[in-house]
């Protein structure tokens, strides 16, 4: 722990799972209170709106998220060149709000949202103002420490939010409206904080129609990604009433907890892979072997834990009503080992490599399966044929990933040789 500690990356690593702790913390003090009282109805409509957030959030992100910290890791000891990329980056986002607003307008008509006009509007105020924040500049310079505090500041003002606003099934809106206003205090403060590292400047729109390029093949990544994951709830609920989604989302909030387990080693290993491959490729594959093995293990763990509680875990986060949970928690654990695999052969290795095209193949590929399976699957067995459908199409991509890279001697363990 004392060489962790002196570390960056070690330092780093602790500041993300403080990150984390904190998001477990928050939804164990939300997720019970709003199960409650929303009920599965509410909380179903809840989370359809926190679905489409996560589109609208992916149009004006724009996989800059990726490609952006990226971009800021390589160019990290420039201040000019970083001050750059992030005039571009913003401009390229203040463009991108306009065709997010024409997506909410045309929500409006779909069945999931008739009537639901404060859900579809405070999802696109959330989606863009978290669009908007710097947080990926911050990671490109593995300053974890800001990262840590702009996310745990924008959590606990939405939880705070939580307590004191939501009352009834018809404040099913309102988390959604309390995280964009959590989302644009921190981003507000994390402007100003890159404003007293670098000499920054106004979003410029020709810089910005420019930088779309750089964040064009990830978008695709992303926006591939979000039809096996933001997309099932929405296409759940053209099948199921707002009960079984409310069920469905239930089961993968509990499941995504302890997925959380692994985001910190995403984020906190992303930047160095993406120097070392450059620069000593065999540091890099020993390194890729031990965080495969640290997410593995955790993973492990965590869909064991899930599977032997996962009666006593609902009762208590979710409670009455939600007994139907159950079976989809214990086929949605599948999903925690395959994930680890996954996020570090595909988001922290393939993408280190430049290996960008390849990776967006397997994704999309992915994507148009599981808008198939979800669909067929959903249709035919409702929210626990959409749980399986979800399982066979991470199946699907770890096992692509891991064949690609093997094809092309890239395998960790195969890069030291």
């Amino acid at each position: 722990m004392g060489t962790l500690r002196r570390s960056q990356t070690g330092r780093n690593l602790l500041y993300l799972y403080l990150v984390q702790g904190a998001n477990y913390l928050f939804p164990l003090l939300t997720l019970p209170y709003l199960t409650r009282v929303l009920g599965p109805e509410g909380f179903g409509v809840m989370a359809l709106g926190q679905s489409f957030a996560l589109y609208l959030q992916l149009l004006v992100e724009f996989g800059f998220s990726l490609s952006g910290t990226r971009e800021v890791a390589r160019y990290r000891g420039d201040r000019e060149m970083i001050a750059r990329i992030f005039s571009g980056v913003m401009g390229a986002k203040v463009v991108l709000v306009l065709p997010a607003a024409l997506v909410a307008f045309l929500a409006l008509n779909l069945p999931p949202f008739r009537g639901k006009e404060e859900v579809v509007w405070a999802a696109f105020f959330w989606a863009v103002v978290w669009g908007f924040s710097p947080v990926w500049v911050f990671q490109g310079l593995e300053r974890m420490r800001e990262v840590a505090f702009l996310e745990v500041l924008t959590r606990g003002l939405a939880t705070l939010g939580v307590f004191l606003l939501v009352r009834t099934p018809m404040d099913a809106y309102l988390p959604l409206l309390l995280n964009g206003i959590g989302a644009l205090v921190a981003t507000g403060l994390g402007i100003v904080w890159l404003a007293k590292l670098f000499p920054l400047r106004s979003p410029s729109f020709r810089e910005g129609v420019a930088f779309l390029g750089l964040g064009g093949r990830l978008f695709l990544f992303r926006l591939a990604v979000s039809l096996y994951t933001a997309a099932n709830p929405l296409i759940l609920g053209f099948f199921a009433p707002p009960s079984q989604v409310g069920l469905y989302a239930g089961a993968e909030r509990l499941t995504k907890a302890v997925l959380g387990l692994l985001e910190p080693f995403n984020r906190a290993f992303f930047p160095r892979f993406a120097r070392l491959v450059g620069q000593d490729p065999r540091a890099a594959g020993f390194l890729g072997i031990r965080v495969l093995g640290a997410m593995s293990g955790l993973a492990v763990w965590g869909a064991v834990f899930l599977w032997i509680f996962s009666p006593w875990v609902i009762r208590l986060l979710l409670g009455e009503g939600y007994e139907e949970a159950i079976p989809l928690v214990k086929t949605l654990v599948f999903l925690l080992p395959l994930i680890a695999v996954s996020n570090l052969l595909g988001i922290q290795w393939m993408l280190a490599w430049g290996m960008d095209r390849p990776f967006n193949a397997i994704i999309l590929s992915a994507g148009l399966l599981n808008l198939l399976l979800a669909t067929g699957l959903s249709a035919l067995g409702g929210a626990l044929g959409l749980a399986w459908a979800v399982v066979l199409v991470e199946a699907w991509v770890t096992g692509s990933m891991a064949w690609y890279l093997h094809k092309h001697k890239r395998l960790p363990w195969e890069v030291v040789r």
